[in-house]
């Protein structure tokens, strides 16, 4: 499953050559770090090191991201993507993990947020390959959009997506967020301007909303 890429040039809470090893390994973090927990998931904040796990599995990805996504790759890229995830108050950024092992299957980041009277978020999400297809990605998202209507108090999330970007849109739309509108020339990515369609959820239509089961499937 490919991603909406992060309607931001410099994405929040979201490196040299890591090799296979260690991103099988990785620097693991478990449950007890988590912000939220679901059956097959857990959502957690990016740190700093796990740059080596992160860039090898996004290198590992380059055929499913490509042509939506661009995530760090190096060591460098990932600790300046990551400190602004971390640092900046209007960005906020969760890595999806797997129970069973600790490894990070995704990434969900909540960019651009607005307090006040708009109380509102732009989200931009990836599977990694390893992960794509099984269903670990629409937990994990399930899990930060309740997470944004509740603790962090937003009311509405929006996502821009491609619309060839099927495997995304579908995401989406099995969480209930519903298409709001059409956006020509609206993100220059892999040098061009893109049409996106904007699709959003707010807290109320979240509780009216299905809640897919532990095998929702996911399409590549």
């Amino acid at each position: 499953m490919a991603a909406a890429p992060d309607p931001s040039p410099n994405p929040r809470d979201t490196a040299d050559h890591a090799s296979g090893s260690e991103a099988a390994s990785g620097t693991r973090a478990g449950v007890g770090a988590a912000v939220a927990v679901g059956p097959r998931t857990f959502i957690r904040h990016y740190r700093l090191d796990d740059a080596a796990e992160y860039t090898a599995l996004a290198r590992e990805s380059t055929r499913l991201h490509r042509p939506w996504l661009f995530p760090p790759r190096t060591q460098a890229d990932y600790v300046a993507y990551a400190r602004r995830l971390l640092e900046d108050p209007t960005r906020t950024g969760y890595l999806v993990c797997d129970r069973a092992d600790g490894r990070i299957a995704g990434f969900i980041n909540i960019n651009n947020i607005v307090e006040g009277a708009f109380l509102s978020g732009a989200l931009g999400y990836g599977a990694f390959a390893h992960s794509a297809g099984r269903g670990l990605m629409t937990e994990g998202l399930g899990l930060v959009v309740r997470h944004a209507f509740g603790p962090l108090g937003l009311h509405r999330l929006e996502v821009n997506i491609q619309p060839r970007n099927q495997s995304s849109i579908a995401l989406v739309r099995r969480l209930g967020f519903r298409l709001e509108g059409f956006s020509p020339d609206f993100l220059f990515i892999d040098g061009a301007w893109r049409d996106h369609e904007r699709w959003a959820i707010t807290a109320e239509m979240e509780l009216r909303a299905p809640r897919p089961g532990p095998g929702a499937e996911e399409t590549d």
